[in-house]
């Protein structure tokens, strides 16, 4: 499991947006996105840089937590 801080992620939408950025590139992947602390916990055969460049790319910038 990985879990990557999302500081621009504040409301439902952007749970769901996280949600499906990740799910896209990974359909298998678990995704547990806690909006109050601004994580989300991930589990997939993805690479972490992968999971994060996906992210980037829907303006979500991530980090290792």
């Amino acid at each position: 499991m990985t879990t990557l801080s999302i500081p621009d992620m504040t409301c439902g939408h952007c749970k769901s947006a996280v949600e499906a950025a990740i799910l896209k590139l990974d359909p298998t992947a678990s995704v547990v996105v806690d909006l109050v602390t601004r994580r989300a916990e991930v589990t997939s055969t993805e690479p972490i840089e992968a999971l994060i460049n996906a992210l980037d790319a829907v303006g979500f910038p991530a980090q290792m937590a």
